[in-house]
């Protein structure tokens, strides 16, 4: 009796064990489980938090740099570099088309996707490598740096908006055309006309008494 309660005890574990496995089988490859967004390492340095840091591939470009940049003090600071391995510096450009990424105090930048700060790795397609695993440094204006290690993924499914893509510009002011020449009259009044003469008296008439 014993016996039979115990087996039916493990079966029941069994089959709870298996549904939620069963469950996702039937929900086939695009399960909303494959939308999870991978884990990632954080750094912090003093007021300076980074998170949810990647490094972004793409067939058609260069690779970028994804990441959200914490300011928790009371000043500015400015994200001065981005280096991946060692020695691969990224190039900055920020939301306006500048060379500087400025994190605002007590606010957060995305850095990556349209319309945000970017930082490119230009020439980086024969060291990168998808599924690799890189040291990083991001170094700020007053933190310093902040070191962890970043995952080389492809920029497609949840990446997508924040892979390589046009970095952010700013039109440049169109430079007024000028006239290439003035007209100006192409001769000068030959002469100016004057009275040939002036008609007088050929005599005097006087009385002949």
């Amino acid at each position: 009796m014993v016996r039979s309660i115990r087996r039916g005890a493990v079966a029941a574990v069994l089959v709870l064990s298996l549904a939620p496995l069963a469950a996702a089988c039937g929900a086939g490859s695009n399960a909303a489980s494959t939308e999870v967004k991978p884990d990632t390492e954080s750094g912090a340095k003093g007021d300076v938090k980074v998170q949810n840091a990647f490094v972004l591939t793409d067939t058609s470009g260069p690779a970028t740099v994804t990441a959200r940049l914490f300011n928790n003090g009371n000043s500015e600071q400015d994200l001065q570099s981005v280096e991946i391995g060692s020695g691969l510096l990224a190039k900055l450009q920020g939301a306006d088309g500048g060379s500087t990424v400025a994190v605002p105090a007590h606010s957060s930048v995305l850095l990556g996707g349209k319309g945000n700060p970017a930082a490119v790795l230009e020439n980086s397609s024969e060291s990168l490598r998808d599924g690799d695993v890189q040291n990083a440094a991001f170094t700020f204006s007053q933190a310093g740096a902040v070191k962890m290690q970043v995952t080389v993924m492809p920029a497609a499914r949840y990446f997508a908006p924040y892979g390589p893509g046009a970095l952010p510009t700013t039109a440049a002011p169109t430079t007024p055309s000028t006239p290439t020449g003035t007209a100006t009259p192409t001769g000068k009044p030959t002469g100016t006309a004057t009275p040939t003469g002036t008609a007088t008296p050929t005599g005097t008439a006087t009385p002949t008494s």
